[in-house]
């Protein structure tokens, strides 16, 4: 069946935390989608598909309130800054979540493919399809519901954005959509969270070391990523398993 935001059971609302308790109507909306996403529709059957990037904390903590024990898929690509591998063991210790999986892919695979670490630079689109999407595929079997930290503030290609898409035969849960940079900041300040290193260099949106820079004034926060290839999204929401990673 289709589900919609209205279809789910219905659950009081977990406000945030942060300095205005208000939350507009469609931020609302996505804290109660989450909570009972995890709680109760999918209860069991759901993880989060997270970079441990710029913005992560926030939907992890948010994640970690309502169950800590809920899966947490990380893509290890081989190819991250050593800061998001040393973010990834932090954050995770500092929130207390419990199942954090490493998603990798096959050495086989790569060996076959990109023996040398090198497709990024010839065939980026390939090169996330090897170390991205087939493993997340592969990940995401066993679930039938995945929730994401996409935000429409990040690019045009995420300004229509939903909270709700069925995609793959699963359904993808992306509650933070509808909030703002400003309200995320005040949380990460209100709820004391840490951050990825690389912000404070100016990279407001982390991938794979290769393909990412830091942003520049007025670049909306993902035009550091794959600059200058003509690629805007690594390819997972967006084939079998459809989109990227935050």
């Amino acid at each position: 069946m289709d589900l919609s935001i209205a279809e789910l059971p219905q659950a009081p609302l977990a406000l945030v935390s942060g300095p205005d308790a208000a939350l507009s109507a469609a931020e609302a909306e996505g804290l109660d989608l989450l909570r009972r996403a995890i709680s109760d529709e999918f209860r069991g059957r759901i993880a989060v598909v997270s970079s441990f990037g710029a913005e992560s904390a926030l939907l992890l903590a948010l994640v970690a309130e309502i169950d800590r024990a809920t899966p947490v898929l990380f893509l290890d690509t081989g190819q991250h800054f050593p800061e998001t591998l040393a973010y990834r063991h932090d954050l995770a210790r500092h929130l207390g979540l419990t199942d954090i999986r490493d998603v990798a892919p096959a050495r086989a695979d790569t060996e076959r493919h990109d023996p040398d670490s090198w497709l990024w630079h010839f065939d980026p689109d390939a090169c996330c399809a090897l170390r991205k999407v087939e493993p997340l595929n592969a990940a995401l079997a066993s679930f039938d519901a995945w929730i994401t930290g996409r935000k429409r503030h990040q690019s045009p290609t995420r300004a229509a954005l939903p909270l709700v898409e069925r995609l793959g035969g699963k359904v993808k849960i992306n509650p933070l959509a509808a909030w703002s940079p400003a309200r995320i900041e005040a949380e990460f300040a209100a709820r004391d969270l840490p951050a990825h290193t690389l912000t404070a260099h100016g990279f407001a949106s982390i991938g794979c070391a290769p393909c990412t820079r830091a942003t520049r004034a007025g670049e909306d926060p993902r035009a550091g990523r794959w600059a200058g290839r003509g690629k805007v999204e690594c390819g997972i929401h967006g084939g079998s398993a459809e989109g990227d990673v935050p």
